[in-house]
């Protein structure tokens, strides 16, 4: 049973000027989880009716068109998705993005910098981008392909396939819904990306495993950028094995589809703190090589972001918390799978429950509807600035070398330095209030 962790301390929930009025923050939720919890937990007032005046809006991805279609933001009120979040969510934008994005930076940096855009699979879209796939599938026969619906979530519709006969029923299919594009009562094709699938993923007792990361962006001009600390890794329950292809339990490792195969079990490891796998990982291989696959994943979290900073309509009354799902393949190379726009706020488990509570309260504190931070803080509970229009550095305890400040997975006191910027602001502002005395 999950319960509402009522223990986890929260410095930020203590009374200071609100940034609205002297009154309580008002939101609106479509969720009724672990997100409705954070928000109470601050004690915001949450209005149902829609005609209600509201301050902060956690509002899902479908109802986006409409709320921005009716206009006028006042200054306060802040939502959980920019106007486009679909350019960098929706698989098939998101590589569209990347490759023109990578061709940029072929043209403007040396060979060896572009090196460093290696961290996404061989991908194309279909099916404007049939016949190209075609081509490189005859180019390197034997190479196992997975395909995606672009706009679905959740697992929902993948399938993996080495031979081209076993696409054959879905080309027939969507030249069928193509030739009837210009009918209106029909719908148009389902868009999918096919990606070279990468068969070397790093094992732990045998299954892969794939990892959720979380980023938050304030504003895309300039780009403002946190990472968090926690994150987690989601294991399959069944050992891999190229012979079983067909086999999503082996392959997708999206809770959403383990959570169906008949020898589920939570209680079993089916997720691992990203602090633990770190420790596990330092153990096998060293720090020195670990450190390096980090690097290399802030590398993609940084470069994806920069992708779609000229593309993403930028609003002040807008953040997003994007849940970045990262592969591992056997050499320790860090892989972008995909990004989500409304990453899984449900918990599976109280653990999972307690992340998800620091995570999302340490969001709201950022986003600071209360009008307590100045802006300039390098970290924020369990969220490190990462790049604010350029990278953010500092000096590495142990190197005495510069280096971004990013810790993934490191240990995360966020309730010590949540009280410890809490008592900075009433010094400053005493500091300002001596001052104009």
């Amino acid at each position: 049973m999950i319960t509402n962790n009522s223990n986890i301390i929260i410095p930020f929930s203590k009374p200071l000027r609100r940034g609205v009025t002297d009154r309580q923050i008002k939101f609106r939720c479509f969720l009724q989880n672990t997100m409705l919890d954070v928000l109470k937990s601050r004690g915001w007032l949450e209005v149902t009716d829609q005609n209600d005046d509201w301050d902060f809006y956690w509002v899902d991805v479908g109802s986006m068109k409409e709320l921005f279609d009716q206009g006028y933001f006042e200054e306060h009120m802040r939502i959980n998705h920019f106007r486009n979040h679909y350019e960098l969510t929706r698989k098939d934008l998101m590589v569209k993005n990347l490759k023109r994005f990578k061709r940029q930076y072929d043209r403007e940096q040396n060979k060896l910098e572009s090196l460093k855009w290696d961290f996404f699979p061989t991908t194309f879209v279909l099916p404007s981008e049939y016949h190209m796939f075609v081509e490189e599938f005859k180019r390197k026969p034997g190479t196992i392909w997975i395909m995606k619906p672009a706009g679905r979530a959740q697992g929902k519709g993948i399938f993996l396939f080495i031979d081209l006969k076993d696409i054959t029923d879905w080309k027939k299919g969507e030249n069928k819904n193509t030739e009837k594009l210009n009918d209106p009562s029909k719908d148009p094709p389902e868009i999918y990306v096919v990606q070279r699938y990468l068969s070397n993923p790093y094992l732990i007792g045998g299954k892969k495993f794939d990892m959720r990361i979380y980023v938050l962006v304030t504003t895309f001009n300039p780009l403002k950028a946190y990472l968090y600390r926690e994150g987690f890794a989601r294991l399959s329950g069944t050992r891999f094995s190229l012979n079983s292809i067909g086999d999503t339990y082996v392959h997708i490792t999206n809770n959403a589809i383990q959570k169906q195969a008949p020898n589920y079990d939570p209680d079993k490891g089916a997720k691992w703190s990203i602090q633990n796998l770190r420790q596990y990982l330092i153990a096998k291989h060293g720090l020195e090589e670990v450190e390096t696959m980090f690097r290399l994943m802030d590398d993609i979290f940084i470069k994806s972001l920069q992708s779609v900073q000229k593309t993403i309509i930028n609003d002040k009354h807008c953040f997003e918390l994007y849940g970045y799902d990262i592969l591992l393949d056997s050499e320790l190379k860090p892989w972008l799978i995909e990004i989500n726009a409304s990453p899984a706020l449900t918990a599976s488990s109280q653990e999972d429950y307690e992340l998800k509570f620091r995570l999302l309260d340490d969001t709201l504190t950022i986003v600071d509807m209360e009008n307590r931070l100045t802006g300039k803080e390098k970290r924020v509970g369990g969220f490190d600035l990462i790049w604010n229009d350029g990278p953010v550095i500092v000096e590495d305890c142990n190197t005495e070398q510069s280096r971004l400040n990013s810790f993934l997975g490191c240990y995360n006191d966020r309730e010590e330095q949540l009280k410890k910027l809490y008592r900075q602001i009433l010094l400053n502002r005493k500091s300002q209030k001596i001052e104009q005395n």
